[in-house]
């Protein structure tokens, strides 16, 4: 059984403790957009997937009860920052499956100001002993030491110097990934941060973990999203079709030998699981990257994104840097990646950020991105990435 995305919705990302709400404001905002935008009632919503990564459990009981309380099952999603996909891709299976014909996905995020740690409840690396994300900075300790900055910019950082290192990637190419993301989400309301940076500006703002700067770190945000998904049958009950973009393939990777063996941080922050990911989707769905029209991706950091690149089949191993920098990846090139503006200028907000990025090719391929509207968008793929790991990797076809 197919399923569609009819409806989606979110809230502005914004700079935490801009705005005074709690996270189940955020969550009537974004679910009642995203059932408006699919006109049905919650009434119709027989499951929901809720996720984030820094409330309580049952937090998405808290959050949904803002639309309703209907007593339809409710599950809390946390997969890291590959959460709001996780959740899609659980409303996906249950419509694909036959048990339900409604199912809401839901993200959302309440966060502290500063700079995101190394994964866990508590957003620190904290104890390796105990860490999720032990493994994986162990392999960065060992290459690399450990340095007093932000560990997760450390780790992506250190993947950034061996791309440089093997492949002669400059930092202005990591820099152009920026300018690009942020000249894009100059025209998106949503985004948290809406002004244009030069390479050079990206260049000299102030340094993180080099050789990225403050401007090439997606930032701590507030913010939910949340998508309807429905089965055929329910497009065709409901007079959708005008509305329904088809979910036509997904898939979802986890870590294995690949991100370990070579004792690389290039590896051990996903590339492996990406990989694998997108070529599971491009079995299913018939496609290659050619075909595709509009990508929305995982740009923690900058260097995420040219390491996409290469996951998704854009470009040769080593070959990223000189595809950003020629244009490719943008507006009159032969992609528009990112044209929310990314996580680099859009925003962060763990929990929401797969559906929002599952909303904004949903509105490009229905045509109503505005200003940001990528020309005769009819194929969009998703690509969300978590430490610890996950990999999520979505096709969206009209």
């Amino acid at each position: 059984m197919k399923a569609y995305i009819v409806g989606v919705g979110m809230t502005k990302f914004e700079k935490p403790e801009t705005r005074d709400w709690q996270y189940w404001d955020m969550v009537r905002e974004a679910g009642t957009a995203a059932l408006t935008d699919a006109s049905v009632a919650y009434g119709d919503i027989q499951q929901a997937v809720v996720g984030y990564c820094f409330q309580a459990s049952t937090a998405g009981q808290r959050a949904v009860y803002e639309l309703g309380l209907t007593g339809v099952p409710v599950y809390n999603v946390n997969n890291n920052c590959a959460t709001g996909s996780t959740a899609l891709m659980m409303a996906r299976q249950f419509v694909e499956g036959g048990g339900s014909d409604c199912v809401l996905a839901l993200g959302f995020e309440k966060m502290a100001r500063g700079s995101l740690g190394g994964g866990g409840s508590d957003g620190g690396a904290g104890d390796f002993k105990t860490s999720p994300v032990a493994r994986h900075y162990g392999i960065m300790a060992a290459a690399h030491g450990f340095e007093m900055t932000p560990p997760t910019a450390q780790i992506f950082g250190n993947a950034a110097r061996e791309h440089m290192e093997r492949y002669g990637t400059t930092e202005a190419q990591l820099a152009a990934v920026a300018a690009k993301n942020h000249r894009h989400s100059a025209n998106n309301p949503y985004a948290q941060f809406q002004d244009s940076y030069t390479v050079d500006e990206v260049l000299a703002a102030k340094p993180i973990h080099r050789p990225l700067t403050r401007l090439q770190c997606s930032p701590t945000s507030d913010g939910a999203a949340a998508a309807v998904v429905v089965s055929e049958r329910f497009v065709e009950r409901h007079d959708l079709g005008d509305r329904a973009v088809e979910i036509a393939a997904q898939a979802m990777t986890t870590d294995t030998e690949a991100s370990f063996a070579s004792g690389t941080c290039i590896d051990a922050v996903g590339l492996p699981m990406s990989r694998e990911a997108a070529r599971q989707v491009y079995e299913t769905a018939g496609v290659g990257a050619d075909d595709l029209d509009v990508i929305e991706l995982h740009d923690c950091f900058s260097i995420n994104e040219l390491l996409t690149y290469e996951a998704l089949g854009l470009c040769g191993e080593g070959e990223s840097g000189a595809l950003v920098e020629s244009g490719a990846t943008t507006y009159g090139g032969r992609w528009v990646v990112n044209p929310s503006g990314g996580l680099i200028s859009k925003g962060h907000p763990l929990g929401a950020t797969g559906i929002a990025q599952a909303a904004e090719l949903t509105w490009q391929l229905r045509g109503e991105a505005g200003p940001r509207q990528v020309p005769d968008a009819r194929t969009g793929l998703a690509h969300n990435i978590g430490l610890g790991g996950a990999a999520v990797v979505t096709l969206l076809r009209r």
